[in-house]
């Protein structure tokens, strides 16, 4: 049960860090990853552009008019105030360039579901696109690109050592080419309210997918404790409603035999003390199994699973001595084992006990002086188990919540992935038949 468990944590933190993307995450990334990439190839297109800074050598300038005189000065000169710039002309675009620039805003569609991956394709384009001559609008986009790329590293990935190093040498690599373009101080404040923005929505994101991923543990929690309480009350109800009832019975026996025949009365009331040890031995384990955790406390007190004797949970090889018990109540039980056994599970094989048992408990509270047939079949990669009576009378009236045994069979067989048939048999009477696979070694 623990280890279920602790599966379904694990499916649930891998959901948490893998999340379904909606439809329109797919189209907003797709749209992204297109903008960009026809922003790269038109920005590398236009292969002029001009250089604002030194006078080039000539002297060569804009003349601009002179600003106007000061109020109440005398005036300044009338000359000319030039603006230097330098036109540039790249050598025309190469086919391997397009691609290139193409396949730096690409991967972007895939952001969310390889967000490492995609890093590292669109960084490993970026070098490559460089390697040419690139218009300064291109490395612009291009450096957007990997600044989107950057962000869903740090955001999506699972890996958060791998993604934190990963951006950091992204870093060196940028500076280090160089990969930054120049920009103009308008630029600035988008260029560092950008990465801010990006911080504050991861931040946003990841405290929202923390607060998801505790209400899913604690939801995890509860469904645990309910299934280990079903667990409990399936293992009581077999251990109680079995032994209770063999009880009742021998105990009625050997109070209408006790005047007329005192040694069949004490017989019956030997197998009555047996049974209730029986019952107390296993409701002892049960107890045990509870309260282990919560012993060695370090305060010299006792630890409960040392002071209860845990003995072996029942198995197939003791269904000589249940039938035994149950024909000492008066019933008859014929007892067959055919194939060779296999090495079964401990959970499967008291799986396997628990559906005799609970057969031949109905058999004595619900079909009086009838003939109860036990078969235990070892078939190629399954167990299977049947337990048939000839049908009689109830020993016991109807008692409200009947049919709890049978559904905690059901749940008990589908941990293993077994299935339980119960209804009446062939030829009259009650049959209950159970099939378990079994891993062949």
């Amino acid at each position: 049960m623990i280890e279920a468990a602790v599966r379904r944590a694990r499916a649930a933190r891998a959901a948490w860090l893998r999340p379904r993307l909606s439809r329109w995450a797919w189209v907003f990334d797709a749209l992204l990853a297109l903008v960009l990439a026809v922003a790269t190839v038109a920005g590398d297109l236009n292969r002029s552009y001009v250089d604002i800074g030194e006078p080039p050598p000539g002297g060569a300038g804009i003349p601009l008019p002179p600003p106007p005189p000061p109020v109440g000065s005398a005036g300044v000169p009338n000359s000319a105030q030039f603006v230097p710039f330098l036109q540039h002309t790249l050598p025309p675009v190469e086919p391997w360039e397009l691609l290139a620039a193409v396949l730096t805003a690409a991967p972007l569609l895939l952001r969310r579901r390889f967000p490492l991956a995609v890093y590292w394709a669109v960084m490993g384009a970026t070098v490559l696109f460089h390697q040419g001559q690139v218009a300064q609008d291109a490395t612009t986009v291009v450096f957007a690109s990997g600044l989107v790329a950057a962000y869903s590293a740090a955001m999506h990935s699972p890996h958060r050592i791998a993604a934190v190093l990963s951006v950091l040498a992204g870093m060196v690599l940028t500076a280090a080419f160089p990969l930054i373009p120049k920009v103009d101080g308008g630029v600035v404040p988008v260029l560092v309210l950008l990465p801010a923005g990006f911080a504050a929505h991861g931040l946003h994101r990841w405290r929202e997918r923390l607060r998801i991923l505790r209400e899913g543990q604690r939801e995890q929690l509860r469904r645990a404790v309910e299934q280990e309480r079903a667990r409990i009350a399936r293992e009581l109800h077999d251990v109680v409603t079995h032994h209770v009832s063999m009880m009742t019975i021998q105990a009625g026996a050997a109070r209408k035999v006790l005047d007329a025949s005192p040694d069949q009365a004490r017989e019956a009331m030997r197998a009555v003390e047996a049974a209730g040890r029986t019952a107390m031995s296993e409701l002892r384990h049960v107890m045990g199994l509870l309260t282990m955790s919560e012993g060695g406390t370090g305060d010299g007190g006792s630890d409960p699973a040392r002071d209860v004797d845990l003995a072996p949970q029942p198995g197939l090889d003791r269904l000589e001595e249940l039938a035994g018990r149950v024909r000492e109540s008066g019933v008859p039980v014929h007892l067959a084992i055919r194939g060779s056994r296999p090495d079964l599970a401990p959970g499967a094989d008291l799986a396997a006990y628990r559906v005799v048992q609970e057969g031949l408990t109905n058999a004595i509270r619900h079909a009086a002086g009838a003939r109860v047939s036990v078969t235990v079949e070892y078939a190629p990669g399954e167990l299977r188990v049947e337990v048939a009576d000839t049908g009689g009378v109830p020993r016991t009236p109807a008692t409200p919540g009947g049919g709890r045994g049978l559904v905690g069979l059901r749940e008990r067989l589908a941990m293993y992935g077994g299935t339980l048939r119960a209804g009446q048999g062939p030829r009259g009477g009650y049959r209950l038949r159970a099939v378990i696979p079994v891993e062949e070694t």
